[in-house]
């Protein structure tokens, strides 16, 4: 079964475990396609960090529109799926982006089965064009993938009554994000690595350390337009010598990251057009033997479970309660660590993900093959 992934988020070379277990797998030819570069809005350029694998084939892609998450598009697509007739088409994106539909409609005109993956859960209607590449997409495709419940609900409100199955994008190696024997240190470090966004919360995350003890310290990993504003905050609540920024880092160098944390938070915030979709840092640190905090945003309490401790979205005081408790009680951090990485085990590893959309690539082998539309969007 030859199979072609089309795939922004796979920039990250962290991410293409989950290609190498699913080219393991019997039967399965994988042709892994991919951006020299997505630049994603309010963050910055993100470079690809892999570009050969022994286990399958990586061919790299020019792109349109880069950084226009529903405009951007694939100029040649069309050309590479001709020249590689896949039996399964794996498009990586929305359904109602303009790359999904353009990428489908050339892998159907090859024959291939397509599938696309969803992560939006915010309930609402999309207007022209967009509207036009989800109708089309959702005629095209022998199968869909939510990467959430509420993603999954929202495709089925929206029109798609094909099949359907709920798959996170990616998993997480478990040998390479592994728990470490952890050194007496001089302060309890909490953690947050992301994008520096308003809706990501890190500025209830700053205040709730205002009502921390000193020995308290954050470590801030990431990049984005908000890093000016929570140096001020920081600065403006007492706290800027307990805050560390830092940039982000190469996803295969993360796991160093994690190890110098005590406690991981995910302090995301509902906004109008946002919510949190999954929260892969979740898993990552939870991998690592890291206890972690989420917020009640979106799908952080069903990925977290009874793995680690959940409070409201924007209470800082409560998050300071969670913190503190962490903090002064080592056999409930344990505990979660314990829980956290037992819960990856079984359910989040990349080989888990591989599996699961493996046997999705199975049932849409076996479909019958929908109609080509007459025009090619995009």
């Amino acid at each position: 079964m030859r199979v072609v992934m089309l795939s922004k988020a796979l920039v990250h070379a962290a991410y293409h475990q989950k290609c190498v277990e699913l080219a393991a797998l019997p039967g399965i030819e994988l042709t892994v396609l991919v951006p020299s570069a997505w630049r994603e809005p309010r963050v910055g350029e993100q470079r690809l960090e892999l570009r050969h694998s022994e286990q399958y084939q990586i061919q790299v892609l020019p792109i349109r529109l880069n950084g226009q998450h529903h405009l951007h598009y694939y100029p040649t697509i069309g050309r590479v799926l001709r020249a590689l007739r896949p039996d399964i088409a794996h498009i990586d994106e929305e359904a109602f982006n303009a790359a999904t539909a353009h990428a489908m409609y050339h892998g159907r005109a090859v024959g291939a089965r397509c599938c696309f993956f969803n992560w939006a859960n915010i309930a609402r209607w999309y207007p022209p064009p967009f509207s036009w590449f989800e109708r089309a997409v959702f005629r095209m495709a022998t199968h869909g993938i939510a990467g959430n419940h509420e993603a999954a609900a929202l495709i089925r409100s929206h029109g798609y009554d094909g099949p359907l199955t709920i798959i996170p994008q990616f998993g997480v190696d478990p040998v390479r994000f592994a728990p470490r024997q952890r050194q007496p240190r001089e302060h309890f470090t909490i953690g947050y690595v992301g994008r520096l966004v308003a809706e990501k919360g890190v500025a209830d995350l700053i205040a709730a350390l205002a009502l921390l003890p000193a020995h308290c310290h954050l470590l801030i990993v990431g990049d984005g337009v908000e890093r000016a504003a929570l140096q001020q905050a920081a600065q403006a609540a007492g706290v800027a010598a307990r805050v560390a920024f830092q940039a982000s880092v190469p996803s295969a160098t993360m796991p160093e990251v994690y190890h110098r944390c005590d406690v991981l938070v995910v302090p995301s915030r509902t906004t109008t057009g946002w919510k949190e979709q999954f929260g892969r840092v979740i898993i990552e640190a939870m991998s690592c033997g890291v206890p972690v905090i989420g917020s009640s945003s979106g799908e952080i309490p069903r990925v977290i479970d009874d793995a680690g401790l959940i409070v409201a979205e924007g209470a800082p005081a409560e998050l300071a309660a969670a913190l503190r408790r962490l903090a002064t009680t080592p056999a409930l951090a344990s505990d979660l660590a314990q829980r956290g990485r037992a819960r990856v085990l079984a359910q989040y590893t990349q080989r888990a993900i591989a599996q699961a959309t493996a046997e999705v690539y199975a049932a849409m082998r076996d479909a019958p093959i929908p109609p080509v539309p007459g025009t090619p969007p995009g």
